[in-house]
């Protein structure tokens, strides 16, 4: 149900690419200010498919996803204003500097010269790159670039940020300082849209988890409230009850 703290409404959505075949069918769920919401599930559960629709880069069959009161289908331009999407594979151009990447990027998002400078100084603040902002990206270590797009994505403050594998590949200090970076910010009111494979990840870090398989949302609860559900002692075995018994089913 929609209330005036619903950031995000997902209402039906699903995707068919052929007749009878749905890589994600029939999802609902909501994130509200300020929360940390992880949809998780297998390969070719249909996450990446839903992220990808909520986030207009594919069109939906049927259902709708509304953003900060704006439509995925009839409104995908004002949607991406109150988005920001931050994919696993995301790269920077390596023969910038840290700092001029976020003034090409906030060049391109910002309604006026104003509004640029006050995200790349937001940018700078968020990456904590310090004197490093000053040399090319292609010096940079996997984690220092990381930083660097999570701060280039949500430098307009964005309604709602949606990341794919925020931490994949990156070592235990790096994976710590994003993911308390992106509680920090939900702490300020930021909303965020996750997924990932890395289940201690999302335990740590999610108020509430989807758990999508076969290209339908089983289950919708905060950690705590799933594992005292199916009686675990972690999101990865109640990640693993979840998908085994739809297989069976």
């Amino acid at each position: 149900m929609s209330t005036e703290n619903t950031v995000l409404e997902v209402k039906g959505l699903s995707k068919q690419y052929k007749k009878g075949v749905y890589a994600s069918q029939n999802v609902c769920f909501n994130v509200n200010k300020g929360e940390i919401f992880a949809l998780i599930g297998p390969n070719g559960a249909g996450k990446t498919t839903t992220i990808r629709m909520i986030a207009t880069l594919l069109k939906a069959t049927e259902g709708d996803a509304v953003v900060a009161g704006h439509s995925i289908l009839t409104e995908p331009d004002k949607v991406r204003e109150n988005i920001t999407y931050l994919p696993d594979e995301a790269g920077a151009y390596k023969n910038m500097t840290g700092r001029n990447y976020l003034k090409f990027m906030a060049s391109i998002y910002a309604k006026d010269k104003a509004s640029a400078e006050e995200y790349v100084k937001r940018g700078c603040e968020i990456c904590e790159l310090g004197e490093r902002l000053e040399d090319k990206i292609g010096s940079y270590s996997r984690g220092m670039i990381r930083k660097l797009l999570l701060a280039r994505a949500i430098m307009s403050k964005p309604a709602l940020a949606i990341f794919d594998e925020p931490t994949s590949g990156l070592d235990i200090i790096n994976a710590l300082e994003i993911r308390r970076m992106i509680k920090d910010l939900a702490a300020d009111g930021m909303s965020f849209l996750l997924s990932s494979h890395n289940m201690l990840e999302i335990e740590y870090v999610s108020d509430r988890v989807g758990i999508i398989a076969k290209g339908h949302l089983l289950e919708i609860g905060t950690p705590a409230d799933l594992k005292e559900k199916y009686k675990t002692a972690n999101l990865e075995e109640v990640f693993e009850r979840v998908v085994t018994d739809n297989e069976i089913s």
